[in-house]
């Protein structure tokens, strides 16, 4: 009885262990940038998780997932219409941006941007300095 009792214990502490942590929270977006410094690449989720490259980062502050919660509502069209916008010549950063709707992809200084990828990339800038810690030059 000791034994299937130890046994029942173990697979309970294993249970907990895997089935709450493994549970994930629905992602909100996956942005990758590639400019100077090489490529940067983040997941944020609908509970402010953030991963940095693939590696796990410090929460999103309530402002901050605040403000990707309403990214993601504004990206919703532009995504479900894969929108793709041209670099024009000087272009320094570009950007994907893939959500549950699609995808978008522009340049920092794409022609006829909607306000909501100027805001995206600045989003992006803010999260990879304040959160991942990246030197402002990637």
């Amino acid at each position: 009885m000791r034994a299937s009792s130890a046994v029942l214990g173990a697979l309970v502490v294993t249970a907990l262990a895997t089935g709450c942590a493994g549970v994930r929270p629905p992602d909100l977006f996956i942005v990758q940038r590639s400019g100077p410094g090489g490529q940067l690449t983040l997941l944020v989720d609908e509970q402010g998780g953030l991963h940095c490259d693939g590696g796990r980062a410090p929460k999103l502050s309530d402002p901050q997932l605040i403000q990707a919660r309403a990214l993601q509502e504004e990206l919703a069209t532009p995504s479900a219409e894969h929108l793709s916008l041209a670099p024009r010549p000087g272009s320094v950063f570009s950007y994907r941006v893939h959500d549950e709707a699609g995808s978008v992809s522009f340049a920092d200084n794409s022609s006829a941007q909607p306000k909501v990828l100027r805001n995206l990339a600045l989003f992006v800038l803010q999260v990879a300095q304040q959160n991942c810690h990246l030197p402002s030059g990637r």
